[in-house]
């Protein structure tokens, strides 16, 4: 890449990092008034500095950790972390606010002190009720109508998962839950959206653990995600070859049969491809490209499409997809599904749920895990059974 091309970003790195200092300096300076005439309290909340901000300084200093982070760490060190980065605007905020208006009653600090407690309050249930979330799997049935379809297709039972963003973090527990969910749907085919590990390669470990030996009569597909790209996506599919049973679809399609009748299976693969990787180095044979991804396809075979990023539907909807399978968003971990709002809505097009263009399907999976801190509200974990059916006209209804 020329000077020309890089140059122009390190002033914008440098300004952001400037504001961020700016910012933190700011925040944790109006909670350290908080504590004046209490020593301890100071003491304490210099220590709750230093330990939420030496891990993100050495993060940006080491482009990334240079061990590989278990679970302790990434408990003790990684949540922690965000959760006080979480809470700082919120907290801080309500305590410059407080001792603004307690100014005027001649008690500054008691105003920010009950003003940063009570937003603390809030926060903290809040977190409570999407952690709770988090661990609440939801198990999905859909039928989805597809004109023209075979009728040795008809009653094709497809189970997605997406985004389990696995690590030694994730409670076997919940990965058990998952994997009862998708034995219990007895599926012929299963689809793994992308994301299926956290950001290390060393995650798929762990992973195949709980997935490994996972099967279906027309197999298991995997595509990669953005978080597989960032973890290093030649160790990333190396490993699950080796330990999985998963065939891995980027840029490809497989025919299946049923009865006679052929079903096209193509993955493609991530935008996070035609960028840098986090430590350096391109990932661009990841990249999308749809029309290598087609290349494979019959005329006239019906297409199920898996691409973990749903900006990449119209592209597929264009070349014919009968139905695409997406994550990525997570539906903004926190959505109002009766409002078909989510905050993700805030920043995508697709975001969740639904979609169709024309004779084209689109169904966007909140995910199965969760990725930063264990917070889902109204964006349940899920394990999506898709049932497939002919008919007049494209359709994804629920069912019981």
């Amino acid at each position: 890449m020329s000077a020309s091309t890089t140059t122009p970003a390190a002033p914008r790195r440098g300004s952001f990092a400037r504001r961020f200092v700016g910012y933190q300096v700011v925040a944790w300076l109006a909670l350290l008034a908080l504590t004046i005439g209490h020593p301890w309290a100071t003491v304490a909340m210099l220590l709750l500095i230093a330990y939420v901000t030496a891990p993100i300084l050495l993060l940006v200093r080491w482009r990334g950790w240079p061990f590989y982070p278990g679970a302790t760490f990434r408990v003790l060190v990684v949540r922690v972390t965000l959760y006080v980065q979480l809470l700082l605007p919120i907290v801080a905020g309500a305590a410059v606010s407080g001792m603004l208006v307690g100014a005027f009653f001649h008690a500054p600090l008691a105003g920010g002190r009950w003003s940063a407690g009570v937003a603390f309050a809030v926060v903290v249930a809040f977190l409570v009720a999407g952690y709770v979330g988090s661990r609440w799997l939801s198990i999905r049935s859909f039928d989805v109508t597809i004109p023209g379809l075979p009728a040795a297709l008809d009653g094709l039972r497809v189970v997605q998962i997406s985004d389990l963003h696995v690590g030694p973090h994730i409670p076997r527990r919940f990965l058990r839950g998952v994997r009862s969910a998708i034995d219990r749907f007895t599926p012929d085919l299963i689809a793994v959206t992308g994301d299926l590990i956290d950001d290390r390669w060393e995650d798929v470990e762990r992973y195949a653990e709980f997935f490994g030996d996972l099967r279906a009569p027309l197999g298991v597909f995997a595509i990669a995600g953005n978080h597989d790209v960032y973890a290093g996506w030649d160790e990333v599919a190396r490993e699950l070859a080796r330990l999985t049973n998963s065939i891995v679809l980027v840029n490809d399609a497989r025919i299946v049969e049923r009865g006679g009748a052929s079903l096209a299976v193509v993955g493609v693969g991530d935008p996070a491809g035609r960028g840098r990787r986090w430590g350096g180095g391109g990932a661009a044979h990841v990249a999308p490209d749809v029309a290598r991804a087609y290349a494979k396809v019959p005329r006239g075979v019906p297409v199920l499409a898996l691409a973990h990023n749903p900006a990449l539907w119209p592209e597929l909807a264009a070349h014919g997809a009968s139905l695409t399978l997406s994550g990525h968003t997570h539906w903004g971990q926190f959505a109002i599904p009766a409002a078909d709002w989510s905050l993700a809505s805030l920043f995508l097009p697709h975001a969740m749920g639904i979609h169709r263009e024309g004779r084209s399907l689109l169904y966007i999976h909140p995910g199965t895990g969760y990725w930063g801190i264990p917070f889902r509200i109204g964006a349940r974990p899920q394990v999506a059974l898709l049932v497939l059916r002919g008919g007049a006209e494209p359709a994804i209804t629920g069912r019981s």
